[in-house]
């Protein structure tokens, strides 16, 4: 049996850290690969942390660290760059070894809801350009890109001018035997429960969701709302935070087993892991039009989308499963098929680790 001994350099932010988690669970479980893991994270005390760089600098700078590191100790096949964030020195870290490129969202998609995440292109269209230019470089240089989504391939094809044929769209999976629960008809004496899970709680339209509860649903319905910022919910009857709560925990898995349905007004987003969980639930999606999210949640179908920052329209569909217990069953065994179909963690992961394979074996 061939042995592939692969990298996997990973950015460890945001929906970045689930992703870690699941991959490595699932590299795991096969034995034709050796793996060495390089998390690639936030806030280390190292040279770059002290010196006036952006993440993507100081990520990439880190990654390239990671990598000669790992080079010393022993060869590697192949290098797996999960985000591009990642990857600016990949061309030339990798010596050669075919590399891939695996991203949510390109930096140009990311730039046009930059703000939400606290990141302004600069003003000096020669600076943009330059960045642009490194990126395609990277791009064109990488043995093969995988997107999360079509999305992000559209904005590689059309904006960096790669190949079609070189980006394979896979979305990243769910552990079906963790995350799925039976569903039954809501009884009438009990009041609707609606789940929103989101680190970055302004980003993620949190304050829209308050807002609503407060002005149009207290009392009709409970809310659970995870997240690791503070928030104020004194006053309101039947809201709770739940703070501190990781990946994969069962008291996550408990609030979503227990839950109704799942709201995320967000004002920004890629491609939401949480979302995609919670359609593995059985829990329809109240969410926005943004980034991927129309190609995660099938609006009418497995849940329903209305435009960010709209809180009247967030409050109107919040309203049709608070009013209609039989809609959320319905729509939410539709979410849970749909899941099983085109989120299932097993087949995702094993086609992305075959795709690692093959390029390898192609240099080879």
């Amino acid at each position: 049996m061939a042995v592939y001994r692969l990298g996997f350099v990973m950015e460890q932010t945001l929906g970045h850290v689930t992703h870690y988690c699941n991959l490595r669970q699932w590299v795991s479980r096969d034995a034709a690969v050796l793996p060495t893991w390089m998390p690639v994270e936030t806030g280390v005390r190292d040279l770059w942390e002290r010196l006036p760089l952006n993440w993507t600098m100081r990520a990439s700078l880190r990654a390239r660290a990671q990598v000669r590191a790992a080079l010393r100790s022993g060869p590697l096949d192949g290098l797996f760059y999960h985000t591009q964030v990642t990857a600016l020195m990949a061309h030339s870290s990798a010596g050669g070894r075919p590399y891939v490129v695996s991203l949510d969202a390109t930096p140009i998609g990311l730039d046009a809801m930059g703000a939400a995440y606290g990141h302004r292109p600069s003003r000096l269209r020669a600076v943009e350009a330059a960045k642009n230019a490194w990126m395609r470089r990277v791009f064109t240089s990488a043995t093969r890109l995988t997107t999360w989504n079509e999305w992000a391939k559209r904005s590689l094809v059309e904006d960096y001018g790669i190949e079609a044929d070189k980006v394979v769209v896979i979305s990243p999976g769910i552990d079906l035997t963790r995350w799925q629960f039976p569903r039954a008809l809501r009884p009438s004496a009990r009041l609707p429960r609606v789940l929103f899970v989101g680190g970055d709680f302004a980003r993620k339209g949190g304050d829209i969701l308050l807002e609503v509860f407060r002005d149009r649903f207290q009392g009709q319905c409970e809310l659970d709302i995870v997240t690791r910022d503070e928030v104020d919910v004194s006053g309101l009857a039947g809201a709770r935070v739940h703070r501190g709560l990781t990946a994969n925990s069962p008291e996550l898995l408990r609030l979503y087993q227990e839950a109704d349905v799942f709201a995320l007004p967000t004002r920004a987003e890629c491609h939401p892991i949480a979302a995609i969980e919670s359609l593995a639930a059985g829990l329809p999606v109240i969410s926005t039009t943004i980034g991927a999210i129309p190609e995660v949640v099938r609006n009418g179908e497995t849940g329903l989308l209305v435009p960010p920052g709209d809180p009247a329209a967030f409050g109107d569909a919040l309203s049709q499963f608070v009013r209609d217990a039989s809609l959320v069953l319905e729509m939410g065994r539709r979410a849970q098929k749909d899941a099983a179909e085109r989120f299932d963690a097993e087949k995702n992961y094993r086609r992305l680790v075959e795709m690692l394979k093959e390029c390898v074996d192609v240099r080879l």
